[in-house]
């Protein structure tokens, strides 16, 4: 039986969501798994990942084949770098404490780049923001200008017409007294 790490789709139309399973290979997409070893969200950004790097290196060094998103995944995770650091302490080229200390080195500089990526998509909403703020006080802005002339036009307006007929008055009443 070959068995094989893949994603199992869950959630609803339009709004996927996986599991990372280990199953056999002629299994269904969405059957039977022998043991779900994490879940995987796309529709967040970053992208939400949670893997148990344990028992995934497990399952790879059983002989577990994983498909090219879930090796991504699990790259992702660290899972195939601790995979292949016990390699070499198998193969006798690492101590077991080199190994933990590197992996664990890579974790901390992963977790500083995603915390830097969530920093810089925060960042660069506000500024978003911000730049769509500004923009709407400054057509509020041009309205309010704009009404004010209009109204002012149309005071200058009433003022000519009111005038025009003040003269025409006096105009009549200077041919009724002739």
């Amino acid at each position: 039986m070959s068995v094989k790490i893949r994603l199992q789709r869950h959630g609803k139309k339009g709004k996927p969501f996986y599991w990372v399973v280990a199953a056999d290979a002629r299994a269904k997409r969405d059957g039977k798994y022998l043991e779900k070893i994490g879940t995987y969200n796309p529709n967040t950004n970053p992208a939400t990942v949670d893997i148990n790097v344990d028992a995934a290196v497990k399952w790879l060094f059983n002989g577990a084949q994983p498909t090219d998103t879930a090796r991504t995944l699990l790259s992702y995770k660290g899972a195939m770098l601790k995979h292949h650091l016990q390699g070499g302490v198998r193969k006798g080229a690492l101590t077991q404490e080199q190994a933990d200390a590197k992996f664990t080195a890579w974790l901390e500089e992963k977790a500083a780049k995603i915390n830097a990526k969530k920093d810089g998509l925060s960042s660069n909403k506000a500024a978003e923001k911000a730049a769509r703020l500004a923009a709407e006080k400054e057509v509020s802005t041009k309205r309010a200008t704009a009404a004010q002339e209009a109204k002012a036009a149309a005071e200058a307006e009433a003022a000519a017409t009111e005038e025009t007929a003040v003269e025409a008055t006096e105009d009549n009443n200077e041919e009724t007294q002739a």
